[in-house]
């Protein structure tokens, strides 16, 4: 596995002279976290079945001092230090890796393989960085357990399965996350990013990541002989027109000061050149921040739906049948406002103005925001770390070329860059939310 000390370098040149003795320690601790990444790297998990990533959080913690709870949730961590009265302060990092067959052809690429619960055979990736999340959680859990003379309050670190499936921080806040350990008054966390250089710092007031909903819609008809379509009623066409009217739902309807995405990801009918089949099935991705927005999202297509279906003069028990689960979503992340902008000034204090910078929000997805969003006192922030090699970045601009995303089987922090940074945010924001002043 390539393993970049360059960057880490680099950015300790030019680290201010304030965050030279936590920034020593991460250092100090920088060999042993780069094993510790290259071990979850080359054995991800996926969604459900984090196991051993999960043992690997819960015996660093165990060795630290902290109470820990295993099995929250499904495979879920929690790791408690008390430490005198004050604010309880939650550090989430996800655990699950993806169905995604590693491509980097780097030395200690992930060779995974595994069969899922749906059946596929398909390789397994930390395509989208949760290793390095993992690494800086025991990065973090270290320094605070090192500088426990420096803060006072509750330390609640929180290893999460199922990111990826939008499933994990709901599985553990109903498993008692909230009523079993102390509940949080602030919630930190991070995510790597593939959009900028490793080691910088992205931040998003308020909405920053989306609502995701997944839908499913069956388009029924009456299946026949390609050359007498008279004698049908053509579900592919039917289909169709359900994918073109879904456009206007953004375009005409939803507000133009409002975000949203409805993203028809799959279109499936048919067998056979000659033959009208008589159902057709779509797949939708819906992306929207607000509760009211994502409402008329939804609402929206399963009208567009049964409209086309009456106007294609189908039968009541022939019209398109639209499915979606709105409990089983990814809310949207929304960051506390005036509580990310303090965070944001301490971390330009420590890294300086030009490393950390303001982000427009996206329309990914994250269930991170679901530690906050039934309890508005719970202040909550998750922040990115940049993950491009710096020379990668800066050949991708000079040639305009595109780089690899999140989730891409060529997707390769310079994870030492990431794991320090992120370590010693995480643990600056910490320490300061619970210092002793």
């Amino acid at each position: 596995m390539r393993i970049l000390w360059t960057g880490i370098a680099a950015l300790a040149l030019a680290m201010p002279a304030a965050a030279q003795t936590l920034g020593e320690q991460v250092k100090a601790e920088m060999p042993s976290l780069v094993d510790i990444y290259a071990d979850l790297h080359a054995h991800p998990e996926l969604s459900f079945h984090e196991v051993r990533s999960a043992g690997i959080l819960a015996a660093e913690a165990k060795r630290l001092g902290f109470e820990v709870t295993e099995k929250v949730g499904g495979t879920g961590v929690v790791a408690v230090m008390k430490n005198g009265p004050g604010p309880v302060v939650l550090v989430r990092a996800d655990m699950d890796g993806l169905p995604v067959t590693e491509q980097t052809g780097l030395p200690g690429a992930s060779k995974v393989r595994v069969t899922t619960d749906e059946g596929v055979d398909t390789g397994v990736m930390h395509a989208c960085g949760h290793d390095t999340h993992m690494t800086s959680w025991i990065g973090v859990a270290r320094l605070m357990a090192a500088n426990r003379a420096n803060w006072s309050g509750t330390l609640v670190m929180v290893g999460q399965p199922a990111e990826e499936r939008g499933a994990g921080a709901r599985m553990m806040l109903e498993d008692g996350l909230y009523t079993r350990f102390p509940k949080p008054d602030y919630a930190i966390a991070f995510h790597d990013a593939a959009q900028f250089p490793a080691g910088k710092i992205g931040y998003t007031p308020g909405y920053a990541l989306a609502n995701v909903d997944s839908v499913d819609i069956t388009v029924k008809g009456v299946g026949g002989h390609g050359a007498y379509p008279q004698t049908t009623r053509d579900p592919i066409v039917l289909a169709s027109r359900i994918v073109g009217a879904l456009q206007t739902l953004v375009s005409r309807e939803v507000s133009p000061l409002d975000s949203a995405v409805v993203t028809v990801g799959s279109f499936h009918a048919g067998a056979k050149h000659n033959i009208i089949p008589d159902e057709a099935k779509l797949q939708l991705t819906v992306r929207s921040y607000t509760d009211a927005v994502r409402d008329q999202l939804l609402d929206g297509i399963a009208r567009i739906a049964k409209g086309e279906g009456i106007a294609a003069g189908l039968p009541d028990n022939k019209l398109p049948v639209v499915t979606v689960d709105r409990d089983e979503y990814t809310p949207s992340t929304y960051n506390t406002p005036e509580f990310t902008e303090e965070m944001a000034t301490l971390l330009k204090t420590r890294f300086g103005e030009a490393r950390v910078v303001k982000m427009p929000p996206v329309m990914g997805g994250e269930d991170f925001g679901r530690f906050s969003r039934d309890d508005k006192s719970i202040k909550s922030m998750i922040f990115w770390v940049g993950g491009v090699p710096a020379d990668e970045y800066a050949a991708a601009q000079k040639d305009g070329r595109a780089l690899p995303s999140l989730h891409s089987p060529f997707w390769a922090p310079d994870a030492p860059a990431v794991i320090s940074t992120a370590t010693e945010a995480l643990t600056a924001m910490a320490m300061e939310l619970m210092g002793k002043g």
